[in-house]
């Protein structure tokens, strides 16, 4: 896919008419970029209007081996261009679901507590390519709270690591716990179809090592539904433990 084909379709998606001023956040960014340690994760502002970024933490050189002045000088048309082919189109039908699924399944207030996550394949600067998970939080948003600047969080994986595109939104709910209220596997629909999104919470907080009464507490369900979703989950995955339920899912991470 050409790059003007990338750019109209991207900018479709985020299209707003308003540009809200982020100087407070950058600023804050900036502070704080300062006093993180080098890892496998760098940070991004990004801003969908003008398809740029407002700031790029110090990480990316380590993460990927890229210049961060090449990135901030030539904004998200250079991002895209080391994004895997087989993997832009999948990506760009992603953005478009959860756009999608934003402006017509949650409401305005609930969208200052949603968070965004998706994955595809990256060229880094030893001309590899390796996977990213893409974690946003939006910052601002135009009239029509739509989600047009985001502070984006990049974890680097390496190329072994075998992982279909997905996409999720999840809702930070009363006891600050994350809910899932959207995944949809881009690659294929294995899970998408069989597991429900609240089956996919009791999931993750199994394989962080929750009890049945932990989960319920968190997700303010009774121990009992706890139960229920963990033997349905077992019958629909033709599994017999949940011990193999967390194997899986730690081989799986996407599936989560």
């Amino acid at each position: 896919m050409k790059y003007a084909q990338i750019k109209e379709l991207y900018k479709n998606i985020f299209k707003s008419y308003e540009k809200p001023s982020i100087e407070t956040h950058i600023k804050k960014f900036i502070e704080l970029d300062q006093y993180l340690p080098y890892s496998s994760t760098f940070f991004c502002v990004t801003n969908t209007q003008d398809l740029k970024f407002e700031y790029i933490s110090k990480n990316l050189r380590s993460c990927l081996g890229l210049d961060p002045g090449v990135l901030k000088t030539q904004g998200m048309r250079y991002f895209w261009s080391r994004i895997h082919p087989e993997d832009v189109e999948v990506w760009l039908n992603a953005m478009n679901h959860l756009m999608a699924f934003t402006l017509s399944e949650i409401s305005e207030a609930d969208r200052k507590k949603t968070n965004y996550t998706w994955n595809y394949r990256f060229k880094d600067g030893n001309d590899t390519y390796v996977n990213i998970v893409q974690n946003t939080t939006p910052l601002s948003f135009d009239l029509e709270m739509k989600p047009i600047i985001g502070l984006a969080h990049y974890t680097v994986l390496d190329t072994k690591i075998k992982m279909q595109i997905t996409a999720s939104a999840k809702l930070l709910n009363n006891n600050n716990e994350y809910e899932t209220i959207y995944f949809n596997n881009f690659s294929q629909k294995l899970l998408k179809e069989s597991i429900s999104n609240r089956e996919r919470d009791v999931i993750r907080l199994l394989v962080l090592n929750n009890t049945s009464k932990q989960i319920s507490e968190k997700l303010n369900i009774s121990p009992h539904t706890v139960d229920t979703h963990r033997r349905n989950i077992l019958k629909k995955l033709k599994i017999t433990s949940t011990g193999e339920l967390i194997g899986m899912l730690k081989m799986n991470k996407h599936f989560i």
